[in-house]
């Protein structure tokens, strides 16, 4: 039979339904590899589908590296999550039990996903947060905050929209509000404030930033006709 894909396990990454198989072949890479470990075997990948096991960020990198490699189009990407409150799992109904999370990357159909970008050279799968944050922010035209908020949160839309959501989260005496808008560009201007993009965080707070969804989807294996 025919080797259907090549799964990346990703850093310390431990399964046992995760080994070599008679449908794909697994190799060892670091966490959130780069191009030298990414670039090879994409090389080598053919017609077959890209499987990662790991974490949100795993899956980013391994995203940015198609997106520079201009293979986002070709290449179905299946998705192993090792934490179960992934955010990427919860954002488009994917298993978090490793074994019919496999099965699924493995067999199920591709199905086209926004893709978000930040203007630092990164990518965005799961969820971004910014904040407490000061300032002024911009769905597309729409001022989304002019102020203060507790929380910024920037998610893929996986309802079909224009390409991502911008929640922006106020804590109030008796809760919080959560105020949510559909936009393809999210711009932040602010006081330098901490950025966190797929439970990675920046290396220096940012007084400006930006997401906005990319030109071509990432084909995300979802089991979705």
């Amino acid at each position: 039979m025919k080797v259907r894909g090549i799964v990346l396990a990703c850093g310390n990454t431990q399964s046992p339904a995760v080994t070599d198989g008679d449908r794909f072949e697994v190799r060892r890479v670091a966490s959130r590899p780069g191009r030298d470990e990414v670039d090879p075997v994409l090389a080598e990948l053919g017609d077959g589908r890209l499987v990662v096991h790991g974490t949100d960020a795993d899956l980013s990198a391994v995203a940015l590296r198609l997106l520079r490699a201009e293979r986002l189009t070709e290449v179905p990407v299946g998705y192993v999550p090792v934490d179960r409150r992934s955010a990427v799992a919860e954002l488009w109904g994917l298993p978090t039990d490793p074994g019919r999370a496999l099965d699924l990357a493995l067999s199920g159909d591709a199905d086209r996903v926004s893709l978000v970008r930040d203007d630092v050279g990164g990518v965005l799968v799961g969820r971004g947060s910014l904040g407490p944050v000061r300032g002024v922010g911009y769905g597309d035209d729409t001022v989304v905050l002019r102020g203060q908020a507790s929380r910024i949160e920037v998610t893929p839309d996986p309802d079909g929209g224009p390409g991502l959501l911008v929640h922006v989260i106020s804590k109030r005496l008796l809760g919080r509000r959560v105020t949510t808008t559909p936009a393809r560009a999210f711009q932040l201007g602010c006081l330098p404030v901490e950025v966190t993009s797929d439970g990675v965080p920046h290396p220096r707070p940012m007084g400006k930033w930006t997401w906005y969804r990319h030109t071509e989807d990432l084909r995300l294996v979802r089991g979705v006709q």
